[in-house]
């Protein structure tokens, strides 16, 4: 298959503009509400629909890093040691309902993802000034002190209670986008919200179509932070199976398969289309996630018995081989800021003892502690989404939980609720499979989010901690982390390599795989580009 840069280009002489870019997904990613939705499909799909105050660069490389201006005229300088943030709002952007854009609709964007539930309003924003009265009570948030607004030079100040060195990352996060002030506090679910985009979300129905027109209020103010759109019209279409998206794709009748090309069909494509094929390598690892609240993953032997057990070698043959996949055995997947390879659960090692790399299940140490668990004979029922390599992986590891003693069964449920139906713990699930894909690029977008005290919220659909893993001197060396970034990030970073580590120490999930994108597209389109933030940027793709 061809390289990402063989096939992309950012070449826009002879653009095409116009037409419909019709693209295939297995299923829809639940609520449209941007500031709720945590699905990485409705992120990417959104982004040209939505703005935040920051974004990423909308180009391939790595200067696509770091922030860049995107609703307002440049990127603060941090006053008062990095408690202060002084931004202006950019001229003459309106919503795709006509309406301007205001330093009000600003202060009632932040409000309103505390008085939502935003599954990231505590963790990215509870810094500011007032959000920890918000959080207790997020039907009467204010954000008192938080954030000043001045209309007239169209001024926006933030104000947080501790240096946080990350801040203006999370204003580049999809959760921060700037709604219309007058936008319901409540999950809008199917129900549109006005952007301020080169589109607008024209119709959806969750169980067949996502289609974007035009925004006819768009004009394109910074074409690195959101450039005009080239075609006139993006058309999703949900649930079509795998191998019937990629014969669609290779017939023309559709022009991009959203989900990774099914394994059967690898060598096809490769030898047939590979001028159609596009590969990147997100910042996204796949594995197993542990309910440390629910036996027999309780007890801290059974995770680890778990993770010395799984073949490692078989996860990466699921997700299409060694070409395109690799084994992981740690938290944050290769190219992560503070990233260091280690393996503790592999022949040979353990947590006192690493390996730079996993070589082969140890089912002998494995068996051991189970035996030493007292949790042996325990029933186990693995949750996995209903997509195309979850069905495998999740009978590979309900035949390891049998072999270690368990009766495990899978049970299988929609992609579109999967995530918030492990998240709430009225649920109880065990062991669920998963991915991660990094807000952005940083360590904290794994490790705090799904690992700190603070993401964990019982009850509710919001709660990305939902291996309900807490430890409260991990959480301070996550902070420590976290500040010594603001004076030294390669530091910094290895503090977050520590804090890897110790979280593996407790185990409270499997690390199975880290996957390279193998994305197949129709032979009308070029122009395709990627960013490790982004990742593809639909809205220049030409279409012909």
């Amino acid at each position: 298959m061809v390289s990402p840069k063989a096939w992309a280009t950012d070449d826009v002489s002879g653009a095409h503009v116009g037409g419909t870019l019709r693209v295939l997904a297995q299923s829809d990613a639940g609520t449209l509400d941007p500031q709720i939705s945590y699905v990485a499909l409705t992120k990417m799909f959104e982004t040209p629909v939505y703005d935040t105050l920051l974004t990423y660069p909308k180009f391939s490389g790595p200067q696509a890093q770091p922030v860049i201006p995107n609703l307002v005229e440049a990127v603060p300088v941090p006053e008062d040691d990095g408690r202060t943030y002084r931004l202006t709002l950019r001229k003459g952007v309106r919503f795709s309902n006509g309406k301007p854009v205001d330093v009000e609709d600003v202060a009632a964007s932040f409000r309103r993802l505390f008085k939502v539930g935003s599954p990231t309003a505590g963790p990215y924003y509870g810094a500011l000034v007032g959000a920890q009265a918000c959080l207790e009570n997020p039907g009467t948030c204010t954000l008192a002190g938080g954030i000043e607004t001045d209309p007239e030079t169209r001024q926006i100040v933030f104000h947080l209670t501790a240096p946080d060195p990350e801040f203006l990352d999370r204003l580049a996060w999809l959760h921060s986008v700037i709604l219309p002030a007058d936008t319901p506090a409540h999950d809008m679910g199917n129900t549109p919200i006005a952007g301020t985009g080169p589109y607008r979300i024209a119709e959806y129905d969750p169980t067949s179509v996502f289609r974007l027109e035009r925004n006819p209020y768009f004009h394109e103010w910074s074409h690195d932070a959101q450039p005009a759109a080239y075609p006139d019209e993006v058309r999703v279409s949900f649930g079509l199976d795998a191998e019937s998206a990629v014969t669609a794709v290779e017939n023309g009748q559709a022009d991009w398969m959203y989900e990774n090309a099914p394994l059967d069909r690898l060598g096809e494509i490769g030898s047939r289309y590979a001028e159609q094929v596009h590969m990147y390598t997100p910042l996204l690892s796949y594995f197993a996630m542990l309910n440390v609240h629910e036996a027999p993953f309780t007890s801290l032997k059974v995770r680890q018995a778990l993770n010395y057990a799984v073949n490692r070698h078989a996860m990466i043959i699921y997700r299409g081989g060694p070409a395109v996949a690799s084994p992981l055995c740690q938290i944050l997947p290769s190219g992560t800021p503070g990233y260091e390879p280690f393996c503790f659960y592999t022949l040979g090692a353990s947590p006192s003892h690493p390996m730079k790399e996993w070589l082969k299940p140890d089912m002998e140490e494995a068996r051991k502690l189970v035996q030493e668990s007292g949790m042996l004979g325990q029933k186990v029922t693995i949750i996995v989404p209903s997509e195309q390599h979850g069905s495998a992986t999740a009978e590979d590891i309900r035949n390891t939980l049998q072999m270690l003693g368990f009766k495990a069964t899978v049970r299988s449920i929609s992609p579109a609720i999967a995530f918030t139906y492990i998240q709430n713990t009225q649920n109880h699930f065990q062991i669920a499979l998963a991915g991660w894909n990094a807000d952005y690029p940083s360590a904290s977008s794994f490790l705090r989010t799904l690992f700190s005290c603070q993401t964990f919220h019982p009850n509710s659909d919001n709660s990305p901690n939902y291996s309900g893993f807490c430890d409260p001197k991990i959480d301070q060396l996550m902070d420590k982390a976290a500040m010594l970034a603001l004076t030294d990030r390669a530091a910094s970073n290895h503090i977050w390599a520590e804090v890897d580590r110790e979280i593996m120490k407790q185990a409270p999930f499997v690390p199975l795989s880290q996957t390279q994108r193998v994305v197949l597209f129709s032979k009308r389109v070029k122009n395709i580009i990627t960013t490790l933030n982004d990742e593809v940027i639909f809205s220049q793709i030409q279409v012909k």
